[in-house]
């Protein structure tokens, strides 16, 4: 009787650290695809936001306040988004859907808001233009750590979500000065 005692109670030890080594794995999931979607998204989405409206309104006091009302309206918009895919995900739990959507909205609030820093200091003009070169460091250095996990190659993958970027700020700039066209003639 010991013996079988003592063999469930390390078969329940096992389980139990299976049981935790899936859970740490879920964690682990479920805060990488919340930081990786709300960094790109704080990202693409800021420096769209930002061009475009420089573009088409040349005004520090328009880009702040876009920074400020997409750091918010955009944060809630993308981790109730994330929160909807995961739960509908039926192998994912309560948790790992809280902490994806946690992860989002802290992530994409945070990175939006540092797009701020700049034009506390700077003119308009220089802010924009640090602006891009923080986006395009963020994206580069999370674009690299994918690559490393899927194991390809560090170049295409970079390129490939840099130039997402670029088009996105062209379409934004050429956007804004479309608008601006329309709007003041």
């Amino acid at each position: 009787r010991y013996e079988n005692d003592h063999q469930a109670a390390q078969r329940g030890t096992s389980l139990c650290q299976s049981c935790q080594k899936k859970s740490q794995k879920n964690m682990k999931n479920s805060l990488k695809k919340g930081l990786s979607f709300g960094l790109t998204s704080a990202v693409i989405t800021t420096l769209g936001l930002m061009v475009g409206l420089n573009s088409s309104t040349g005004s520090k006091l328009a880009v702040i306040s876009g920074i400020l009302v997409i750091a918010l309206a955009d944060a809630f918009s993308d981790s109730l988004g994330v929160h909807i895919s995961e739960e509908s995900n039926k192998e994912n739990s309560s948790r790992h859907v809280w902490e994806a959507t946690i992860a989002t909205f802290l992530t994409k609030a945070i990175f939006a808001l540092s797009f701020l820093i700049p034009f506390i200091f700077f003119k308009l003009s220089t802010s924009i233009l640090i602006s891009i070169v923080w986006g395009v460091i963020i994206l580069s250095v999370l674009s690299y750590k994918i690559s490393n996990e899927k194991e390809r190659k560090n170049f295409s993958v970079v390129f490939e979500h840099l130039l997402i970027a670029v088009v996105v700020i062209l379409i934004s700039y050429y956007l804004g000065l479309l608008i601006n066209n329309f709007f003041n003639s």
